[in-house]
């Protein structure tokens, strides 16, 4: 499937679209004034949508956010006391809150409206009796199939809904009805901008368009009450010839492809093509990360405004809160609410075999699209440098910076968030043991998902936890270490009955409602969850003018005794003992989980060494080379001539004071340790 290029010109601007009224069908079904089949004749629209396969012949899908059909009134000018309207739906989403599949009304003088709600029920408003009469349903529209809807307003009986023929909810009403016949009728979408539904606080949300997000077909209304049986024939003459698939793309939370290499890459990766196509981006704007010996990719996606998520190979994601602010006016202030990715930016900057580097730069923004501490004087506001030292191990650095007299308080850095994609609960990511929380003593408590759960006061908690990994249904587990004296908190077990709920919030990732919180209604989208424990981490002050904190992120197939030894390798290495005259060891630069040494010049080979122990290993460890020539290299480690590409591998990264080199190693080590590097001479 394509967008409509060829029939029109999708812009901001009104476009054409195929639209039938039936006049054939008035004889045929009495009280039928106006059939919309999608086929012949020209009515005016705005924005993006597709012709499709339907029910019959074809039928509309709308984007989710542009379309919008406008009928001129006169073809509903017929209406004068009941009627019925009738349709065939398939929703690909619910609507982020009610929204109608047709309407023709006004605040101040009347009219009806036929909407399908958030989380997929039926809702008929109208004005009789001088009130507005509402009825809605409890039942729910299916999503990715095809359903038949009705609204009925029968006088003197009152407003009845149907799903398939069969009637779901109805109100006892009389009087007359009252219509608005000079308003502009709309199909798939409200005449204002509208709230997000079930949103978590009052502040942090602005209003949003957006349309219905699937597939209309055979859009019918009488001005008559059309029996039950006459709705139910309507529905079953249809489904006992089998229902056609509906034309909607499966949604799935983007996986790149496999390389089997340690690689960096500029790509553009694609959800479903109505969300796709809101994007102005050219051919590059997201970056992928995939390594030689696991199946795990980190990526840096627009649809989750760049925060990296380390992906399993069943292609299930964990990302990060990243740096959130808030105040009692606007709610949150952060990158979640950049939803158009205007102020959040990556870039590739080193990529060798040894390593890559990745520079995510955003600026915490609210749902009013305003900042954090906006200086009056200089117009600058609150921003945010992330790094990542990525390792081919599966492991990397993640160092958050920012001008250290900008931010203020309150703050918080860090928040683990798994994400729930399309069609999945909880328990499709997680595990009942979700998380194991350790320290560098080797310390462990596990955390459980369970019908009486403990609380943190409740809770023997270890001393100093600076370790976490969550319980994913995969191979692979995505883990954090911190520095120690990390405080983290709410360490607590969670209900069971939570595995059966979607994603707990789904204004983020993905979605580009005006909203820092919105409780997820159905599984119809991505979400987030968990979002437990949250850490405050240590964080340095630089000579610079700048703060930072760091933790070494990744996703492995290892148990925590594996991660309590690669944290002590991290926090806690040896340290590196130059033996050759001239060298310089810079020490170990945490943030980057690297010693740093400056080659002296004209010699043809350095030497130096390390005196690893259980409690300072060395676990794949890096070093650079300052001012290093970009020629052939050979490493030995204790004597022996270790495999590139194997045992190690090696990178060059250009400036313009000269070259560094990257080694990494493909060992663990907890003993004793000489490593000795040969280069020619320049």
């Amino acid at each position: 499937m394509r967008f409509m290029k060829a029939i029109v010109t999708i812009s901001v601007s009104a476009a054409m679209l195929l639209l039938t009224t039936h006049t054939a069908l008035i004889g045929q079904d009495a009280g039928l004034i106006q059939s919309w089949s999608f086929e012949e004749n020209v009515e005016q629209i705005d924005g993006g949508y597709m012709l499709v396969p339907g029910i019959k012949g074809q039928a509309i899908k709308l984007d989710g956010f542009t379309t919008c059909l406008q009928p001129d009134p006169s073809v509903l000018s017929d209406l004068s006391d009941s009627y019925t309207i009738t349709a065939w739906i398939a929703m690909a989403a619910y609507p982020w809150n009610w929204c109608p599949v047709i309407t023709q009304m006004t605040a101040e003088s009347g009219g009806f409206s036929f909407d399908i709600g958030p989380r997929g029920e039926l809702r008929l408003t109208m004005h009789c009796g001088r009130n507005w009469q509402v009825v809605l349903s409890d039942a729910t529209v299916k999503l990715r199939q095809w359903t038949h809807i009705a609204a009925r307003y029968e006088s003197g009986v009152g407003l009845t809904l149907y799903i398939d023929g069969k009637p779901v909810a109805e109100l006892k009403t009389t009087g007359k009805p009252i219509f608005a016949p000079k308003t502009d009728p709309r199909i798939g979408m409200n005449y204002d901008a509208v709230f997000p539904s079930n949103r978590i606080g009052e502040n942090g949300i602005t209003p949003y368009w957006f349309s219905l997000d699937g597939i209309i077909d055979e859009l019918k209304v009488f001005n008559k009450a059309l029996p039950d049986e006459t709705l139910l024939t309507a529905f079953t003459v249809v489904d006992q010839g089998g229902l056609p698939e509906p034309a909607i793309h499966a949604r799935h939370l983007p996986r790149a492809q496999e390389t089997g290499q340690f690689q960096a890459y500029y790509t553009h990766l694609t959800y479903y093509p109505e969300w796709d196509e809101q994007w102005p981006v050219g051919p590059d704007p997201d970056i992928v990360v995939t390594f030689e010996n696991s199946p795990v990719q980190l990526i840096f996606w627009r649809g989750t405004r760049y925060s990296p998520a380390w992906v399993t190979d069943n292609n299930q994601w964990m990302c990060d809160q990243s740096v959130e602010t808030w105040n009692g006016e606007e709610g949150c202030k952060e990158h979640m609410q950049d939803r158009h990715c205007k102020y959040s930016h990556v870039r590739l900057i080193e990529n060798t075999p040894a390593r890559k580097v990745i520079h995510w730069r955003y600026a915490p923004v609210s749902a009013y699209d305003t900042h954090w501490v906006v200086n009056e004087k200089t117009g600058w506001e609150v921003w945010i440098d992330e790094y990542y030292y990525i390792y081919p191990d599966a492991t990397g650095i993640r160092k958050v910076s920012w001008k250290t007299d900008y931010f203020g308080r309150p703050r918080q850095f860090q928040e683990t968030l798994p994400l729930t994609g399309p069609g999945q609960t909880r328990r499709d990511i997680m595990e009942v043991d979700y998380l194991t929380i350790a320290n560098q003593a080797g310390d462990q408590m596990q955390l459980v998902y369970c019908d009486n759960p403990r609380k943190e006061k409740d809770l023997d908690i270890i001393d100093g936890p600076n370790i976490q990994q969550h319980n994913f249904k995969s191979e692979y587990d995505p883990f954090i270490i911190f520095e120690p004296g990390n405080r983290m908190h709410y360490i607590m077990d969670r209900d069971i009955g939570n595995l059966d709920h979607p994603g707990s919030c789904n204004h983020w990732p993905v979605g580009q409602a005006y909203c820092d919180g919105r409780v997820s209604q159905a599984n119809d989208r991505p979400a987030h969850f968990l979002g437990f424990p949250i850490s405050d981490p240590i964080i340095h002050d630089l000579e610079n003018g700048r703060s930072y904190w760091a933790g070494l992120y990744g996703m492995k197939k290892s148990d925590m005794k594996n991660l309590i030894e690669l944290a002590r390798s991290w926090n806690n290495p040896p340290e590196l003992d130059t033996k050759t005259d001239g060298l310089v060891s810079e020490g170990y630069k945490r943030d980057e989980k690297c010693f740093v040494i400056i080659h002296p010049v004209g010699k043809k080979e350095i030497l130096f060494q390390w005196e690893a122990t259980s409690e300072k290993p060395l676990v794949n460890p890096s070093i650079r080379i300052h001012d290093w020539p970009s020629e052939s290299l050979q490493l030995y480690v204790n004597g022996q001539l270790l495999q590139e590409g194997v045992e190690y591998w090696s990178g060059y990264t250009q400036h313009l004071e000269g070259n560094d080199l990257v080694i990494t190693i493909n060992n663990i080590y907890s003993n004793q340790t000489a490593l000795k590097v040969l280069v020619p001479a320049r």
